[in-house]
């Protein structure tokens, strides 16, 4: 991604910010968007089918705080279960969220991350087929209650077939640890402090030791 790209997407982070609710694996309150809306808000991403598992993890303590998944199939969009990303131009039914463009996807992370806590992205390339069966269970799965957010991502993974064996669990490092064996896996990190600017690792070990 060029310097010029990034900026771009800081800019659009920050609109997304000044009017998002942002809380992890949080009871959510906001009403769900008709059907119609939906199938408007459709993109597909031009990259290989593949699903990303996201994990926001405590700088600190090295927790994990919450878990989504993106699926990139027929349609991209962005499971999360008992999360609180919510904006009006955003389409939402059933904590899945719909529309997910790169710049919706780089507005996402910006929002969960900060000097507190930083998101790790696992992203594995799937056939379409395991795609479009992932895409069928997030829109089936249903509402989310807090606190499942990561017991709700690993029954929907552990479902899908021909995907490598996925042990149920309610913690999200588990999950992450797990997806990290997978042959194959890309997985990258993301760092902002409180100001929402993106931060190399040397910065961001700088900021997490203060």
């Amino acid at each position: 991604m060029t310097f010029k790209n990034m900026r771009a997407i800081k800019r659009f982070a920050f609109g997304v910010l000044s009017i998002c609710l942002i809380a992890a694996c949080a009871a959510d309150t906001s009403g769900d968007s008709s059907l119609e809306q939906v199938a408007l808000a459709a993109y597909r991403d031009p990259g290989p089918p593949r699903l990303t598992v996201i994990t926001v993890i405590n700088n600190r303590s090295g927790s994990g705080t919450h878990t989504a998944l993106m699926v990139s199939g027929s349609q991209q969009v962005i499971f999360d279960p008992a999360g609180s990303f919510r904006d009006p131009r955003v389409v939402e039914r059933d904590d899945v969220l719909y529309g997910m463009t790169p710049a919706w996807f780089g507005g996402y992370k910006a929002a969960y991350a900060r000097s507190t806590h930083h998101i790790v992205t696992q992203e594995v390339t799937v056939t379409s087929q395991q795609a479009e069966q992932a895409l069928r269970l997030v829109q089936s799965y249903g509402a989310v209650p807090p606190a499942h957010c990561a017991n709700s991502t690993t029954n929907i993974l552990s479902q899908i077939d021909g995907f490598p064996p996925i042990r149920v669990t309610f913690f999200p490092v588990t999950l992450m640890e797990q997806i990290a064996q997978i042959p194959g896996v890309k997985t990258s990190r993301h760092f902002e402090d409180d100001e929402g600017n993106i931060l190399d690792p040397v910065a961001a070990a700088a900021l997490i030791a203060n």
